[in-house]
């Protein structure tokens, strides 16, 4: 598989999860010329702006260790433009989806929703 059709895994896992919990996806892949977003998101008067990293081991750490400051600013300064404004209640969030792989195709083993992540 593709790192894209992993990417795509890790989302479709997290959104099920997203909203099987009470939240409501509005947009996936929003992209901006300041950044992307790989869900944003609703749960009561709170817009989610939710990063989505998949890995196959944590050999490496947790999947949420590699969402780097730099991307965080990225993700912050997406966000404001996907609002228009910064005076709305918002909330950026990391889930977490481990996998592995069953007869060449990818099986969820574990998922890991951080809230308020950064």
């Amino acid at each position: 598989m593709t790192t894209k059709e992993i990417g795509d895994f890790g989302e479709d896992k997290a959104q099920e999860y997203l909203e099987k919990n009470g939240i409501r996806v509005l947009k996936r892949n929003y992209h901006a010329r300041v950044g992307e977003i790989d869900i944003i998101a609703k749960e009561e008067n709170t817009i989610l702006f939710v990063e989505v990293k998949t890995r196959l081991t944590k050999d490496y750490g947790n999947p949420s260790e590699f969402v780097s400051f730099s991307k965080q600013t990225k993700i912050k300064k997406t966000a404001i433009f996907y609002l228009g404004r910064d005076d709305i209640d918002m909330r950026f969030d990391v889930v977490e989806v481990m996998y592995k792989m069953v007869n060449n195709l990818p099986v969820l083993t574990e998922i890991n929703h951080i809230k308020d992540a950064f």
